[in-house]
């Protein structure tokens, strides 16, 4: 009875495998299947896929639409509002893989060129290369499940410039760019295309390293632009008199200390994006976030007084490097002045949850918005402030702080520098150099003060590119009871500039990067900089700025 019982089980197994295979077989010709069903096969991809893909031009008497249904126009003037009477966009007919009919093509292989890709390839299969304008190149097919497929393009962006690089996980650039009449001086225009569905991202948790150190790479004034920017003032020159392409030489540079250096994260300190020249913001936020995502480095982000004057603003710019991989950055509460007031924890080594490292980072804004009685540069409101007094003293009360085992350390980045930088008579000896005025805000906040009583050892800045010396500034009232032991002053440092799109001069300045050394072992940072060109590459101006938990004098 029981061998009956299992030959009938196994002879029930086999039949229902058989029918299963035949139903996959049939469904993968003819799509006998759902939606329903079919939407958790293997190799589905949710959301939209596209069917074609064109370029329309257009002029002061004609449209830029397809008129057609479907399409939809990446809103990107091919030539980036630079011409006179004609604009181009892409445009690209997606629908929902369900809404699907058969007699439409999705679009799996796209080229540009002057010439039938068919030319220089010896096996085209079924599906042949189908030209549209501005060189471009497609492959469809109306094969069953090729929607499904990861080979599918489920979306088209617009980049711009011969240096554009394409960070996000899943998409390509292509090499050739469109083929459009455009001026020498426009960014030419670059197709960038995602195959499948779209990859998922994992925030990183920054953590203290096995051997109990840390290092952050400062990185200033970069002011990226769309396409290879030019110089101001570089020093040293180009060789020969070589014209000099202000981003590619930037980028060169700090890739060249992230490789010395080995950081564990980066912090931007504002103006990566240089708005005046960036009509494509994307394009330049992409360039500083691919350095980091090729080298497998986090990275986190705040704004200057520039970065918003393209064509994105602080939220857009927020939103699309949080959606970027090894990002830390973050918006901050809706609440408080500002786009990008946060903290980001690093944690102590190991599988630790404590917290050894607060790193705050907050938004200094741009331009002072009372003209007439305080000139120049804006400050950090009153609602930041009351955020950071609150979130470190939920932090301190933490089990996440208290029980950590050592000494926990707090530092901030900002953009504008705070007035008491001005105070040059506390200016650390050997720190660097005041090669021009401090453009502080007019209005004093008491940020300073602030920082201290939260146990903020060191606060660095950007903005001042000429600027990269270290003040140690004490509490307006050093005998305030609740302050802490590891004391009753502040290093405030400036970063230096770091973007050959931005000035330099005063006397032949070059460009540089600021490291801040942690060893959490004994409690103690250093800090020094890397500078681009001449002999001292190395490092420059080593300085302690913490030992065993205390404030050096400097």
């Amino acid at each position: 009875m029981t061998r009956r019982i299992v030959r009938t089980g196994v002879q029930l197994g086999i039949i229902t495998f058989l029918v299963l295979l035949f139903i996959f077989i049939l469904d993968n010709r003819f799509r006998v299947l759902p939606n329903k069903v079919h939407g958790y096969l293997p190799m589905h991809h949710e959301g939209l896929v596209l069917t074609d893909i064109t370029v329309t031009t257009c002029s002061l008497i004609s449209s830029c639409s397809v008129a057609s249904d479907n399409w939809h126009r990446i809103e990107k003037d091919l030539y980036l509002d630079q011409g006179w009477f004609s604009h181009a966009y892409v445009h690209v007919q997606r629908k929902r893989e369900e809404d699907l009919l058969d007699t439409d093509r999705v679009v799996f292989d796209l080229r540009i060129g002057r010439l039938d890709p068919t030319v220089s390839e010896k096996d085209q299969g079924a599906e042949r290369w189908e030209s549209r304008t501005a060189g471009i190149w497609l492959r469809r097919s109306s094969k069953r499940h090729a929607s499904d497929s990861q080979k599918a393009i489920t979306a088209v962006d617009v980049l711009f410039g011969a240096d554009a690089v394409e960070p996000r996980a899943g998409w390509e650039i292509k090499d050739q760019a469109l083929l459009i009449s455009a001026s020498p001086d426009t960014p030419e225009p670059r197709l960038s295309v995602r195959h499948g569905s779209p990859k998922s991202l994992t925030k990183p948790t920054p953590r203290i390293r096995k051997d109990g150190k840390f290092k952050i790479l400062q990185v200033s004034d970069l002011h990226l632009s769309t396409g290879l920017g030019y110089c101001r003032d570089p020093v040293p020159p180009s060789p020969g008199g070589a014209i000099c392409d202000a981003d590619p030489r930037t980028l060169e540079f700090v890739g060249s200390v992230l490789d010395s250096e080995r950081p564990d994260m980066v912090v931007l300190s504002g103006d990566q994006v240089n708005g005046e020249t960036a009509p494509d913001a994307q394009t330049a936020v992409f360039k500083f976030a691919e350095l980091f995502i090729k080298r497998n480095i986090p990275y986190a982000i705040i704004f200057g007084n520039h970065d918003d004057e393209g064509s994105l603003d602080r939220a857009a710019i927020m939103s699309l490097t949080q959606s970027l991989p090894l990002s830390l950055s973050e918006p901050g509460p809706a609440t408080v002045d500002g786009v990008g007031n946060y903290v980001v924890e690093v944690l102590a080594r190991g599988t630790s949850s404590h917290s050894a490292l607060s790193l705050y980072l907050l938004d200094t804004h741009g331009y002072s918005p009372d003209e007439t009685h305080f000139k120049g540069y804006d400050w950090l409101k009153k609602s930041q402030l009351d955020w950071l007094r609150e979130t470190a003293a939920s932090l301190r009360s933490s089990a996440a702080h208290k029980e950590y085992a050592h000494i926990h350390l707090d530092m901030a980045f900002i953009h504008i520098p705070l007035p008491e930088y001005r105070n040059i008579e506390n200016l650390v000896s050997g720190s660097g150099q005041r090669l021009e005025p401090p453009t502080a805000p007019g209005f004093n906040s008491g940020t300073k003060d602030v920082f201290i009583e939260n146990n903020i050892f060191a606060v660095s800045c950007g903005h001042d590119h000429a600027n990269d010396y270290c003040i140690v500034e004490p509490h307006s009232e050093p005998d305030k009871a609740e302050l802490s032991t590891v004391g009753k002053k502040m290093w405030m440092c400036y970063a230096g500039g770091s973007g050959f799109g931005g000035y330099g001069g005063y006397g032949g300045y070059r460009r540089r990067v600021r490291v801040w050394d942690f060893d959490m072992n004994e409690a103690k940072v250093e800090t020094w900089k890397r500078v681009e060109g001449g002999e001292d590459e190395g490092r420059v101006d080593v300085k302690v700025v913490v030992d065993g938990g205390r404030v050096e004098e400097g």
